[in-house]
């Protein structure tokens, strides 16, 4: 891979054509194939653009999930080669893809380096050679995958079951290994046994011979124990986790999974410590397992480690890859304002741009129960509240992805569903609770917000194809880094920015990823102390409680003295150490410590 940053999964529909904006100049991105509506509409919409046959696989039809998702990932990977194909017909000039595929490169590149050495020569067969070695040298970025292993719902039929195979985990795992694509599945959310030993069946994820397979595993992981339990068990089927993407567990778009306190710096360190010894530890479970499957284990696998989440600046992203030995990073949120890799609205693209940092708040707005990162301009923000002042709250539920509640129903139905608002809400009702009491209970309901339609929306609106009575409300997940990037920009302009050619944040005062993190945290914690001192617990619940709010705290102010003894071994030249920084942290360690009394605590 000739770039050293990736372009994540962003919500369903913000990146789900990103490779045919970015793949053709080797940048890597990850595609959704949780909503194979989605799928097959941007299939019909980009067939009928290139003037390509298409024929719709329709929701009845058989195994029509994976099919979906298999044709969608199929005519991106020959539009990709295509594109690529045609750069390769291009002359270097000013204004070319081709040219701009070299410009683009980072500067340490080889490729970048003979491109720049030819540019200088004049016109002979020696430069001819160089410009058709570097035209056969052009790659395209890799076209990943993105499932959540949790949203996984049981599918039916007029009623009848279609089988384990058929849940949306596993049909979609299934579209992803028939498809032409040689890439990655990115799989987060945690753990899913039953999706684990579905993959063991696929033949797409084994080496043939020397040949590394076909498909590849990249886990998404917020700590070194996750990542090291999850990959265990895929080793032990014989599957390969050939990236580990570490991501903040707040400092992050889209939902977050917070760590206890376990912050982002301390945890690269973990997996810099011990990633020999963990290669070491999965390859012979893995070895083991394939030797008894009869597969001859021919090569030694890569494996990769990544990290994403609140990168801003060209100094972050070296430091990471330096001072932790990562192979990449992941710059997520910040494209959501380049109209040329992503798929944003105008409006919403208009409301980003001037954003501040109070308009992107953690909320408890997703109706799978997990935090998710959340825009208070957003239009469905806007429409939930519209809704709750109808006296209705709640959204239509019309795609049933995220459909996991049974509280009172035997089917499951989703809580951000007019139907559950309103029987919840009735329930709370005949409770005799306090009236603040109350409102508060019916806040935390009517919080809940349709994910499954309003993150596909945009992407709709952006290529014209919204249907005549579609809800046009636009759901968007953006971490709280976006705040400090304004306006829009080119691809160039970010890469660029990326790399440190150009600055993007000049003028603009920010804390480090590390100390923004920390400050999340500490945000965080503040807020569940004042939630366990709201709810009415019995003695033994507030005491486990208590206990798990203690060891978050103490792994936060661990988190700060590492963060300390790295000011001591970091170059003095770096501008996220400075001494403003330094003084950012200081509030932050002040703000921890006094937020709460704990005994016999170390100074940091």
């Amino acid at each position: 891979m000739q770039h050293t940053f990736h372009i994540p999964v962003l919500g369903l529909g913000y990146s789900i054509d990103t490779p045919l904006k970015v793949a053709r100049f080797g940048i890597s991105s990850v595609v959704s194939i949780v909503d194979d509506e989605l799928t097959e509409r941007m299939r019909k919409h980009y067939c009928g653009l290139h003037g390509l046959e298409y024929k719709a696989i329709g929701k009845k039809e058989h195994d029509s999930r994976a099919r979906r998702i298999t044709a969608y990932l199929n005519l991106l990977n020959k539009l990709v080669d295509d594109q690529v194909q045609a750069m390769r017909e291009e002359d270097f000039q000013d204004g070319t893809d081709l040219g701009r595929y070299f410009e683009m490169l980072p500067e340490g590149s080889e490729l970048k380096k003979m491109f720049s050495s030819m540019l200088e020569m004049e016109a002979s067969d020696e430069k001819r050679f160089i410009q058709n070695e570097l035209k056969a040298a052009v790659a395209a970025g890799r076209i990943d995958v993105n499932i959540m292993s949790k949203v996984d719902k049981a599918n039916y039929l007029d009623g009848v079951y279609l089988g384990d195979d058929q849940t949306d985990a596993l049909a979609a795992i299934r579209g992803f290994a028939e498809s032409d694509l040689r890439s990655s599945v990115v799989i987060s959310a945690g753990l899913n046994p039953r999706l684990f030993s579905y993959m063991e069946q696929l033949e797409a994820f084994y080496p043939a011979g020397n040949e590394a397979p076909r498909k590849e595993i990249i886990l998404k992981v917020s700590d070194y124990r996750s990542a090291l339990i999850q990959a265990k068990i895929l080793a032990k089927k014989g599957l390969w986790v050939s990236e580990f993407r570490i991501e903040s567990g707040l400092n992050c778009g889209g939902h977050a999974f917070a760590t206890d306190g376990l912050l982002l710096g301390p945890i690269l360190q973990e997996f810099k410590d011990n990633r020999a010894a963990l290669y070491a530890e999965l390859f012979d479970l893995y070895a083991s397992c394939l030797r008894v499957k009869g597969i001859e284990v021919s090569r030694n696998p890569a494996q990769r480690v990544c990290v994403q989440g609140g990168i801003g600046t060209a100094e972050e992203h070296t430091f990471l890859l330096k001072e932790y030995g990562l192979d990449a990073t992941g710059w997520g949120s910040p494209f959501l304002l380049v109209p040329e890799a992503t798929s944003v609205d105008m409006q919403t693209l208009a409301d980003l741009g001037e954003a501040t940092d109070a308009d992107f708040y953690l909320s408890n707005s997703s109706p799978l129960g997990v935090l998710f990162n959340n825009f208070k301009k957003s239009s469905a923000e806007a429409q939930r509240q519209q809704r709750i002042d109808k006296g209705r709250p709640g959204s239509p539920c019309t795609k049933k992805y995220l459909c996991t509640n049974t509280e009172f129903t035997e089917e499951p139905i989703c809580t951000a569903s007019r139907e559950y608002q309103h029987l919840k809400i009735k329930q709370l009702n005949g409770l005799g609770l306090a009236k603040e009491e109350l409102q508060r209970k019916i806040d935390q309901v009517t919080e809940k917000v349709c994910l499954c339609v309003g993150l596909c929306t945009s992407a709709y609106q952006k290529h014209e194809i919204l249907k005549a009575r579609e809800d046009k409300a636009v759901s968007i997940c953006p971490g709280p880094n976006l705040a400090y990037f304004s306006g829009t920009y080119s691809l160039r302009e970010m890469v660029g920015h990326i790399y440190g050619r150009c600055n993007l944040l000049v003028g603009v005062f920010r804390p480090n990823l590390f100390i923004k993190e920390l400050n999340l945290y500490i945000d965080y914690l503040k807020k569940e102390f004042e939630l366990l001192a709201q709810e009415s617990l019995g003695q033994p619940a507030f005491a486990k409680r208590s206990k798990q709010l203690d060891k978050f705290y103490a792994q936060l102010n661990e988190g700060a003295a590492y963060y300390r003894s790295l000011l001591s071994r970091s170059e003095a030249t770096l501008q996220m150490w400075n001494a403003d920084q330094v003084r950012r942290l200081d509030q932050a360690i002040s703000h921890l410590r006094s937020m709460v009394t704990f005994e016999a605590l170390p100074a940091v």
